[in-house]
């Protein structure tokens, strides 16, 4: 049987990906199409095919009640806020994800490198010394940085990613204090702590790696800036709702040696021009925003993307 898939993010320049859809049946690709753009086109469609880090779409009741033929939503991610689980599930739509596929995602690294990345371009300054040498300037004194082996780094998550990023930290000799109630370290060199104060009373890093749900929403707000170092660099390359972006702007003024690196942003598929830390910086080298490009690496597309259009083959099969 031929279905038609709708892919609304850029595949065509994964390898092997293209193929893969093609061969369930009849494929549109809208790069990145506007919510109305999609609810022009969506019904008559089998199948969307996606991913939260090039859309502006969410996957909500508008774009669900403009069809009756959709079978099922596939997206190449393990985070899934950009559907509307509780609402597709009315429908008994189901949603097809990498979220529990360990044996897959295992395999991608990529986030956890880019989280290193920003941990050292932050204290490094980096952006700032790049910056400064295009305008003509040729002196280090600004941009005198710290050393990762006499640094104190916190953790809070350690799933997938935060071990992964703990381990690459522990390369450089840095002290890793992990807070996450729910896994339990077994690596004897990084220290593991209750406490969710201390860690951030001690980390000259804090790197977010945690899912979203209810519980994590907003966690790193004015009570937890308040307990962290003045000069304290946050890391987030997990998801921007994890951050009050208000708090932390505030934190940020009131502590100029202070820093943010991130890769995403609140509210990001929706309202991303309203985020208080975009605006910020703009006006403010201690921000540095990059645009939710931790998975985006040539291996790590083709792994996800590549088995998330399998996982939606197998769908079919069992359809039939």
């Amino acid at each position: 049987m031929n279905y038609k898939i709708l892919v609304i993010t850029p595949v065509r320049h994964i390898k092997g990906v293209p193929e893969a859809l093609e061969s369930l049946g009849e494929v549109t690709y809208m790069d990145d199409p506007s919510i109305e753009e999609l609810i022009s086109v969506i019904d008559g469609y089998d199948a969307i095919f996606t991913n939260p880090n090039k859309s502006k779409v969410f996957i909500g009741q508008e774009v669900l009640n403009a069809t009756k033929t959709l079978k099922v939503i596939c997206t190449a991610s393990t985070g899934t806020n950009h559907i509307d689980k509780p609402y597709a599930a009315k429908l008994n739509l189901p949603i097809l994800s990498l979220t529990e596929e360990r044996e897959v995602i295992n395999r991608i690294s990529s986030t956890a490198e880019l989280a290193l990345s920003l941990t050292l371009a932050s204290l490094r300054h980096v952006v700032k010394g790049h910056k400064a040498v295009l305008e003509g300037e040729w002196n280090y004194e600004k941009y005198i940085g710290r050393q990762m082996n006499c640094l104190s780094i916190g953790v809070i998550g350690y799933g997938r990613l935060g071990s992964m990023y703990s381990k690459y930290c522990k390369a450089f000799d840095s002290r890793v204090i992990v807070y996450d109630p729910y896994k339990e370290v077994e690596d004897k060199d990084i220290e593991q702590v209750s406490n969710l104060e201390y860690l951030l009373q001690k980390s000259d890093v804090i790197a977010i790696h945690v899912h979203v749900t209810e519980e994590t929403i907003g966690m790193i707000d004015k009570a937890c800036f308040d307990e962290m170092k003045k000069d304290v660099v946050l890391v987030n390359t997990a998801r921007g709702d994890m951050v009050n972006e208000v708090d932390l702007v505030s934190f940020l003024q009131s502590n100029p040696d202070a820093r943010v690196a991130t890769d995403v942003l609140t509210d990001e598929i929706r309202n991303r021009e309203k985020s208080p830390l975009l605006k910020y910086a703009l006006e403010s080298e201690q921000v540095i925003i990059t645009p939710h490009i931790g998975g985006m690496c040539i291996e790590a597309q083709e792994i996800a993307y590549g088995h998330a259009a399998k996982r939606l083959a197998k769908f079919f099969e069992e359809k039939v």
